[in-house]
């Protein structure tokens, strides 16, 4: 059984602001946690507040079960935030943190009403096109890091050099893989805020058409922004990136 968790064990703020105008949501990708996100408090703007999602089973909840369905990762997250929603707030999510911001807007909508002022969308087709690769779940260890490497090149070299690393982040994949691959996608009513998508031209498993397909869940404005590099471009183009993002939430702010 999961033990209640604080809100205070799912907010990471790197940079608390008191004076804040706007909050920025951030969810991490698959195996990461919210320390992914520890340089970004003050990039995003000085009305910005930034708080990084903390899911359990990794960083400062390492002992916590992780989830293993994306509904009730979602519905856990959208608790949390509860007591953060009193001013304006947008989303950001990077690949599977794409889909849980995705899911967690629709779900605070049909809750209470209450919309993000933009959602930004990283490294993730749109929801609506099927899954196209073969699962990675049913691998073997050996057979699933090489696989998520040669799809993503998302695990550092250092890291699978690390037996003791590797032992704490293959239970974490493993379990966000499988988040990812039971995900079941229901039709919906649009979005009505504006949807920014982030991708990488090397990104293969993100092509260009399942990026742009993010139009078809919002009524509002919808914009992408393409830039070198693979899957997690977001690490060589971190500066531009967040340069958009701030721009874009300034003008909400304004």
């Amino acid at each position: 059984m999961r033990e209640p968790s604080t809100i205070d064990s799912w907010i990471f703020r790197p940079r608390p602001n008191p004076a804040a105008r706007l909050r920025l949501f951030c969810v991490p990708s698959a195996g990461r946690g919210a320390s992914m996100y520890r340089g970004w408090g003050g990039p995003v703007g000085p009305q910005v507040e930034l708080c990084a999602l903390q899911f359990p089973g990794r960083e400062s909840r390492l002992r916590e079960p992780l989830f293993t369905r994306m509904a009730d990762a979602v519905h856990e997250a959208a608790e949390a935030l509860q007591s953060y929603l009193d001013i304006p707030f947008a989303l950001f999510g990077h690949s599977m943190g794409a889909v849980i911001c995705f899911e967690l807007a629709r779900l605070l909508r049909r809750q209470s009403g209450i919309a993000p002022v933009h959602l930004f969308i990283s490294a993730r087709p749109a929801p609506q096109y099927p899954h196209r690769r073969p699962f990675l779940s049913p691998l073997r260890d050996e057979q699933f890091v090489a696989e998520i490497r040669r799809r993503y090149n998302g695990i550092p070299g250092e890291v699978l050099q690390d037996p003791e690393l590797m032992e704490l982040l293959l239970p974490v994949l493993r379990a966000d893989v499988e988040m990812l691959e039971t995900y079941d996608y229901r039709p919906g009513p649009s979005l009505g805020c504006p949807i920014t998508a982030f991708g990488g031209r090397e990104d293969t498993e993100t092509p260009f058409e399942e990026l742009t397909g993010w139009r078809e869940q919002t009524n509002a404005r919808f914009r992408t922004h393409v830039f070198p590099g693979d899957h997690f471009f977001v690490r060589s183009a971190e500066t531009e990136v967040l340069d958009i993002i701030s721009r874009q939430l300034q003008m909400e702010v304004d």
